[in-house]
């Protein structure tokens, strides 16, 4: 069931590149984020608030912590998504397999392989073929990578808390800071009104209950029952997704250079795998 329910979260995350993209060219971003996240805290505070309590300070702390690399994570891919495309944005977010255990290795002196660095060298080829496809921006390409660091340290965090703390109460604290974050962002800017249309608040139903409420508490709760091997291996199905519906339904074409970019991103991730998958099993089991 675990398994069955991270697959289905990643053909969430994969089809809502496509609403999003199209949501925030008539809403403004901030704005719709803030909104995502009061929909996301409010659906888990039916049934969570209750249980806040006994997180105590530490595990208030725990999910403010998430929810800040999560809001940065999810604003910078939002912002970039509205530069570039959306195959180029879900590839890229998919770097955060890479990513993870450099981080262990930065942070927690975590050894890597060779596999790991062959990953990386793969996924920067990739990148400079995406950055010569001009369907595209460079610009939002590198606001997606800088937003799949944030989305790599999370799910680092995620692994260290994930047994400690109640995953309903822990969640609602990280959609609460993130929605908290975007609420003053927007409010500065003067960007927060009552959506219209049902292309804005069909994405912000999607993304805000599914996407963002159903898949992170999936995602604290299935990190308990199956091996973080797996996990990784899923959560790498997002960038196949967001190719796959970026093609069918936003009409993206690439061409050789941009697929093959596309391609080499995700031999990385492929290659990397199974030594992020082992980083995180030991950084798991840290006190």
């Amino acid at each position: 069931m675990a398994l069955l329910a991270l697959i289905a979260v990643t053909v969430v995350w994969g089809v809502t590149f496509v609403q999003v993209k199209d949501a925030v060219e008539i809403y403004p971003l901030f704005a719709f984020l803030a909104v995502r996240y009061a929909i996301a805290t409010g659906v888990l505070g039916l049934v969570g608030a209750r249980r806040v309590r006994t997180l105590g300070r530490s595990g208030l702390a725990a999910g403010g912590v998430l929810g800040v690399l999560l809001g940065i994570g999810i604003g910078l891919q939002t912002a970039g998504l509205e530069r570039t495309t959306v195959s180029s944005t879900g590839f890229i977010t998919g770097l955060y397999v890479v990513f993870t255990p450099l981080f262990g290795l930065v942070l927690f002196r975590t050894r890597v392989g060779a596999e790991v660095w062959l990953g990386v060298v793969l996924s920067v080829i990739g990148l400079g073929m995406l950055s010569g496809v001009h369907v595209g921006s460079t610009t939002g390409d590198l606001l997606v990578l800088a937003s799949t660091s944030a989305q790599a340290l999370q799910i680092v965090m995620v692994e260290r808390y994930a047994n400690r703390y109640d995953a309903i109460a822990l969640t609602l604290v990280e959609m609460a800071t993130c929605f908290l974050g975007f609420l003053v962002i927007a409010l500065a800017l003067g960007d927060l009104s009552v959506p219209r249309g049902w292309t804005v608040w069909g994405a912000l139903i999607v993304t805000g209950v599914f996407a963002s409420a159903f898949a992170f508490l999936i995602q604290i709760w299935a990190q308990r029952r199956i091996s973080a091997a797996r996990i990784a291996l899923v959560f790498a199905l997002e960038t196949v997704w967001a190719g796959f519906f970026g093609f069918v339904l936003d009409g993206d074409r690439l061409g050789w250079l941009g697929w093959g970019g596309c391609a080499a991103l995700l031999a990385g991730i492929v290659v990397a795998e199974p030594a992020a998958a082992g980083v995180l099993r030991r950084l798991a089991r840290r006190p």
